[in-house]
Formats: C-alpha cells, sequence, structure tokens
C-alpha cells in the first residue's frame, strides 16, 4: 500500500471510532463517570459544570403525550480541550457526548 492509501485508511478508521467515542466513560478525579450514575454522583466526583440547562421533553404512550420529564444538560471542560455534556433524565445519567 502506498502511504497516502495508509493516510487515508487510517483517517476512516479514526473517523468511524468517533461515534463510539461520544458515549464512552471518562475520568473525574479518581472515578470514572458513566451512563447509571446519579447526579449527585457526579457532583461528588467531578463537582459543579461550567454550564447547565433544563428542557422539559414530552413522555409518550404510543402517540399520546402523557407527561412531561426534565432533561439536564451538563457541560464540563477538561485540560487539554475535552469538553463533555452529560445528559440526565430523571436525575439518572443517560447519555455522554
Amino acid at each position: 500500500m502506498t502511504r497516502i492509501t495508509l493516510m487515508l485508511a487510517a483517517s476512516a478508521a479514526w473517523l468511524a471510532s468517533a461515534p463510539a467515542l461520544a458515549g464512552a466513560p471518562f475520568w473525574c478525579g479518581s472515578k470514572i463517570i458513566d451512563v447509571g450514575m446519579t447526579m449527585s454522583d457526579v457532583l461528588e466526583h467531578c463537582g459543579e459544570p461550567a454550564s447547565k440547562r433544563v428542557e422539559q421533553h414530552d413522555v409518550r404512550a404510543g402517540n399520546r403525550v402523557v407527561g412531561t420529564t426534565d432533561y439536564h444538560f451538563w457541560t464540563y471542560g477538561h485540560p487539554g480541550g475535552t469538553t463533555r455534556t452529560l445528559e440526565f433524565d430523571q436525575e439518572k445519567l443517560v447519555v455522554i457526548r
């Protein structure tokens, strides 16, 4: 393989792995932060986030809206420029971006 082909293959492999890395757990101090943790767990290990926002999302049963839930978005910046946005539903961490 030529050098350009190798570089293209490496770039494609890196891009393919990017979505998987987005939801990956991360370290806060000596603790791994992962989906399923509570808001209080994250606060205990990471401290206050750099920013917070709340959105109300509909809760549906089929096509009917049966209520609402608060989705909390917390953003943390870490050394090296890495930023993580954590999404909580009913006090539970459901997504790491």
